[in-house]
C-alpha cells in the first residue's frame, strides 16, 4: 500500500487540532504516504543519501545554493489571522490547483495533496517546520521551510 490513512498518521493532529481544523471534505485529499513510498519519492527527488534537510550532502540539490533564488519570511504570515501564504511565496508559485504537491517532511515522511489544499492549510503543514520541502509533480519549482521563520524559494535541477 502506498499511503496510510490519517487515522494512522502519526502527526494527524496538525490537521484536526481545534485551533485549526480542516474540514472533513478537505481531510480527505490529504495522504500521508507509507514509509516506503516516502523513502522511494525522497530517494528520487530530494536525496539518495541523506534521511532528512539537516544531513543533505553538498551534492544534494537542496544545498546548491544556486538552485536558490530568493527567501521569503513565513513566520509573520504564520502568525497571523490571515489564512493567506506570503505573498513572496504566492508570486513565486505559478501552479494550477489541482497541481499534486509532495510535503517532504524527512525521508519516511512524506504527505501528498493538491496545491490548492497546501494554499488553504500551510499553516497545518508548518506546525512541524524543521526542514521540510515542498516539491510538485512535474514541476521545477521548489520551496524550502525552515524553523527560523524562512522559506527559500527556487528550482530543482
Amino acid at each position: 500500500m502506498s499511503y496510510l490513512t490519517l487515522e494512522q498518521y502519526q502527526r494527524k493532529w496538525i490537521f484536526t487540532h481545534q485551533s485549526m481544523p480542516v474540514p472533513e471534505c478537505d481531510l480527505k485529499t490529504i495522504k500521508p504516504m507509507s514509509a516506503d513510498r516516502s523513502s522511494q519519492l525522497w530517494k528520487e527527488n530530494i536525496s539518495s543519501q541523506s534521511p532528512d534537510a539537516e544531513r543533505l550532502s553538498s551534492s544534494d540539490w537542496p544545498m546548491k545554493e544556486s538552485n536558490w533564488s530568493m527567501t521569503v519570511d513565513w513566520m509573520q504570515a504564520w502568525e497571523s489571522d490571515e489564512e493567506i501564504m506570503p505573498q513572496g511565496v504566492i508570486d513565486f508559485i505559478d501552479w494550477q490547483d489541482d497541481v499534486t504537491i509532495y510535503f517532504c517532511y524527512e525521508k519516511y515522511n512524506v504527505l501528498e495533496t493538491k496545491w490548492s489544499v497546501f494554499k488553504k492549510y500551510w499553516k497545518n503543514f508548518l506546525f512541524y517546520d524543521d526542514g521540510p520541502i515542498l516539491i510538485a509533480r512535474r514541476r521545477k519549482e521548489a520551496l524550502w521551510f525552515n524553523s527560523d521563520g524562512t522559506v527559500k524559494l527556487g528550482k530543482r535541477k
